[in-house]
């Protein structure tokens, strides 16, 4: 499996708040996260690294005991992102209340984890996870975001949607409250193979349309990290030439 990651401050930001991890615990075992903070100058990147680690971290503690997550059922699977997801809250909530410059941070919180035989998701606000393989390109998560709302419930269309004033409102967030729930999703490999992955947050999404994205990850080699790490390259380039108002993460894995 290859995988790569970039994150930039964007044209406008004095601040990244995004942060990612990428973890690869053998050839065909991997688990990434991306969070994209908010709270201010410090809070937001505070947020975001705080539940980085401490989702990965949970993850980490699980391989140790059952390597490569080996003889775990789907539901074990499944509720291991819900714990790691709730770890990640707790850990941002607590620091957030017992640090007043601190107060009402949070972030958004998508990552996976790649098994030889599934893909498992979670997502928690709207930075989101694509498929794209060949000429299409999916969006896995369902964003958590006060425009999404408005086209689920057909107030919006999603043309409209892209240029709302209110687009970055986010309903659900990691830290700024006591609890979260999470979107938990399983994609068996016989739907993903020979695909990519690509975790993202907003601040790419609001500059490429996912067709886009997909176009440029269809130069990709799946062997080849070098392709990978240029398409990150090309993605944050592209979202920066369009105004780079926000921070841009990318992460790409090869399936």
């Amino acid at each position: 499996m290859v995988f790569y990651g970039k994150t930039d401050v964007g044209m406008k930001r004095a601040v990244n708040q995004d942060n990612f991890i990428i973890r690869a615990y053998s050839a065909d075992v991997l688990t990434a996260i991306v969070c994209d903070g908010m709270g201010g100058a410090n809070g937001g990147s505070v947020a975001s690294s705080l539940a980085a680690n401490a989702f990965m971290d949970v993850l980490d503690r699980c391989q140790k005991a059952r390597p490569l997550f080996a003889d775990m059922t789907d539901d074990e699977l499944c509720n291991l992102l819900v714990e790691a997801s709730i770890e990640a809250n707790r850990t941002v909530y607590r620091k957030g209340n017992n640090d007043q410059s601190l107060s009402g941070m949070g972030t958004t919180l998508v990552g996976c984890l790649v098994l030889p035989d599934t893909l498992y998701t979670v997502n928690i606000g709207d930075s989101r996870m694509y498929l794209t393989g060949g000429d299409s390109i999916r969006q896995v998560t369902h964003d958590h975001s006060y425009v999404q709302y408005l086209v689920d419930i057909g107030k919006l269309t999603p043309e409209e949607a892209k240029n709302a004033r209110n687009r970055n409102i986010i309903t659900r967030a990691v830290g700024t409250e006591r609890t979260v729930n999470a979107d938990i999703f399983s994609t068996p490999h016989a739907q993903c193979r020979g695909e990519y992955i690509i975790l993202c947050s907003d601040g790419l999404t609001n500059y490429l349309e996912p067709e886009e994205i997909g176009s440029i990850l269809a130069g990709c080699r799946p062997e080849d990290g070098d392709t990978l790490r240029m398409a990150c390259e090309e993605l944050v380039e592209k979202a920066n030439e369009r105004g780079g108002s926000d921070n841009i993460t990318a992460v790409i894995a090869s399936v």
